[in-house]
């Protein structure tokens, strides 16, 4: 009867398989039992099992050898290998026509990214059957109109672009270790990723946030795991292990493979080994001579090994690495990959079994990094196993692997749906042809897909459990595209400065060779010509203005039969500062002054043409100044006699007559003042600068006139 405090876990490697027995003991795993059996054949290539019999063969020597130390054995724990999953970079991209980018629209962009790493995958591995299960995937870069970004969330463009790195694993690495397990006699109790069984016993999850790469050298392959914010971020493989420093050994000294095996196991312990080459001699070798010899192969191991790590890890040096496998042991491999990755020594280490907390192994052989990965196995697989949860999509049933929260992004991935074909369609797009060029306008994006979980709206990193039922529906398709005169020309629109008020310019339209009004919705292929206004008179012509150009037109009248040019009293016009007519080109943000012409009155206009309109002459009478004047020009508009304040317009027809010349005489003088003889009677003298003179006598300007009466 199987005993059912003990769990069986089995490492099934490219050249050993591990059998362990561990029991729970106070919280701790007590390590019981430990069998390794060598393949006899190449039935394991890069982790996957190809000779499901020669693989089950070993297995059930192994649980044969161990049954008689601790009874029957009917299921056991195993891992399905890091270098069996594939890890693949796409690409993905989607147009966002300028609109505010949604964090749904950055998800849904990388899973269309991931469906493309799927079926490159898929692809470059024709021959495997079934499918690939995305145990991960990680953003590398992220793009927006061609330029590199670090976020894509609430930035607007025209295209957002995506790369990621995706890691699957193929479904017949479970269907094979399932049945070489059942050839075997036994069943699948749990499985793991080996990358996870490792860094379970290794880093606890108080550690697990920091970035860390364990790396684990086997015989023919290393696999690696990236760890950061609680998580594995990504698992990659390279082809080259402890085999090649094998043969390097093998090579340089003329030993057979297994020799060479036994010459590097012991490296790690001895200064000095002795073996035969393939010739019968015997050969005495000092460690740091074997180290020389190798150190090619050994440098080549720790260039692929880091490069594959910058690469995981987006060319970025993680915090530290750790070292297991029996390929880790390597010498020098740890201060290579140190300054490789430009980290610190004491930053990559080996990690023994020692460094595994809560677990008891009493026999000291088992105290090697080799042994770190079975162990974990064992301790992971039972605790942590990957389950298959079961999901319902649009009421099929999808099944997930939960390596880490399941979220509708995975049962979206799982099920096959197409991420790019859930958006709605883009509405039509319209071409017009405006002045001789094509201009496209798009039509209004589809929204996203709606999705439900149970019912309630939901997001696709909601995350889901077992029996969840999710609905997704296809997102509406968007509106064709609108546009209007009035809003192409808003694209077309020029701006200009009149009398420092700021107007838009906008041209004068026909749609196909018709004069269109500005609300008319424009067609698919309508052709469209403007004519923008290219002088000032134009421009003013069309914002309203067309009066203004009046103002600003000469002044000028007709005198007597000739037409006369008045510059001074005529408007302007100015283009940022200098003086322009109607016909001066226009720019778009021209700044134009129109001065207005000036109605001058009577009196201003005989200024400029010199004419004399008043006679004027300074007397005095009785001894009071006198101010005699009289009109010496005459202007008339249509017969009518101008006073002095009125005022003449541009294009006035004027009359000018000149009075001829006659002096002023004494009697002139009554015209000016208010002048009684009261009660005077007698006779009186008219007097003209104390002379006695007459009312005829002609007048200086000047002179003191005076009336008096002598008997008075």
């Amino acid at each position: 009867m199987e005993n059912p405090k003990q769990t069986f876990a089995l490492d099934i490697g490219t050249r050993t398989i591990v059998g362990i027995i561990w029991e729970e003991r106070d919280n701790r795993a007590e390590i019981k039992h430990c069998i390794v059996k060598e393949h006899q054949e190449r039935a394991m290539l890069d982790g996957q099992i190809h000779d499901i019999t020669s693989v089950a063969r070993v297995i059930r020597e192994v649980k044969e050898e161990l049954e008689r130390k601790c009874g029957p054995l009917k299921r056991a724990c195993v891992a399905a290998a890091g270098r069996t999953l594939k890890t693949e970079q796409a690409a993905a991209k989607m147009e966002t026509g300028g609109r505010p980018i949604r964090k749904e629209d950055v998800i849904h962009l990388e899973l269309m990214a991931v469906q493309k790493a799927e079926q490159q995958v898929a692809e470059k591995f024709k021959g495997a059957s079934g499918k690939f299960f995305c145990v991960g995937y990680s953003v590398l870069y992220y793009y927006l109109d061609g330029e590199q970004i670090g976020n894509l969330v609430g930035q607007n463009g025209s295209e957002a672009s995506v790369e990621i790195i995706a890691t699957f694993l193929p479904k017949v690495v479970i269907d094979s270790l399932s049945s070489a397990l059942n050839r075997a006699g036994l069943e699948m109790e749990a499985i793991t990723l080996e990358p996870i069984a490792a860094i379970h016993v290794l880093i606890p999850p108080s550690m697990r946030r920091l970035n860390v790469a364990l790396v684990d050298i086997g015989a023919g392959t290393s696999d690696i795991a990236v760890t950061d914010k609680g998580t594995i971020i990504n698992y990659g493989m390279v082809p080259i292990a402890g085999d090649e420093i094998t043969e390097a050994i093998s090579d340089e000294f003329l030993i057979d493979f297994p020799v060479a095996e036994q010459v590097k196991i012991q490296l790690s312990a001895k200064d000095t080994v002795t073996v035969k080459d393939i010739l019968g001699f015997e050969l005495t070798l000092e460690k740091d001579e074997i180290i020389r010899a190798i150190s090619p192969a050994i440098e080549q191991l720790a260039d692929t090994i880091a490069s594959e790590i910058l690469r995981l890890n987006h060319q970025h040096s993680p915090k530290a690495v750790m070292l297991v496998g029996g390929g880790s042991l390597t010498p020098n491999l740890p201060e290579l990959l140190a300054e490789k990755l430009q980290l610190p020594k004491n930053r990559v280490a080996i990690r023994q079994i020692d460094a595994l907390e809560n677990v008891i192994i009493p026999d000291d052989r088992l105290r090697g990094p080799e042994f770190v990965t079975p162990i974990g196995i064992g301790i992971s697989a039972k605790k942590n196993p990957l389950q298959y949860k079961t999901v319902f999509l649009n009421g099929q049933p999808v099944h997930l692997f939960e390596i880490k929260k399941l979220t509708v992004a995975d049962a979206l991935l799982a099920s096959g749906l197409k991420i790019s074909q859930l958006y709605g369609k883009p509405g039509l797009a319209k071409i017009i042809r405006f002045n001789g060029k094509a201009v496209a306008f798009p039509g209004k994006f589809g929204s996203p897909p709606k999705i439900f979980v149970n019912g309630e709206p939901a997001s696709v990193d909601d995350e889901i459990r077992e029996g969840a039922e999710i609905t997704v529906e296809k997102g509406d398709d968007g509106e064709d595209a609108k546009i209007t005169v009035e809003e192409l020309m808003k694209e077309g629109k020029i701006p200009l400065f009149v009398n420092d008020q700021e107007y838009s310019l906008f041209p004068s339209v026909e749609v196909n060779g018709k004069k269109a009004d500005k609300r008319r919705e424009l067609k698919d292929r309508d052709i469209v010509q403007c004519r923008y206004a290219k002088t000032i008179g134009e421009a003013l012509a069309a914002i309203g203005l067309k009066e203004l150009l009046k103002e600003a037109a000469e002044f000028s009248v007709t005198v007597n039969n000739e037409r006369k040019r008045l510059p001074k009293f005529s408007g302007k016009i100015l283009k940022n500062g200098a003086e322009a007519t109607p016909e001066t080109p226009i720019q778009a943000g021209d700044r134009v002054t129109v001065t207005r012409r000036k109605n001058p009155t009577v009196e201003e206009l005989a200024s400029e043409f010199h004419w004399v309109l008043k006679q004027d002459m300074p007397v005095t009478f009785n001894g009071k100044p006198v101010l005699l004047s009289k009109r010496v020009t005459f202007v008339r508009r249509d017969g009518k006699l101008l006073d002095d304040k009125d005022r003449v317009k541009s294009g006035d027809v004027l009359t000018v007559e000149r009075a001829e010349d006659s002096p002023f005489i004494f009697q002139d003088v009554f015209r000016f003042v208010d002048y009684s003889t009261g009660d005077k009677r007698g006779n009186y003298k008219i007097l003209r600068n104390g002379k006695e003179g007459t009312f005829q006598d002609r007048l200086t300007p000047g002179d003191k006139l005076e009336i008096i009466w002598p008997d008075q």
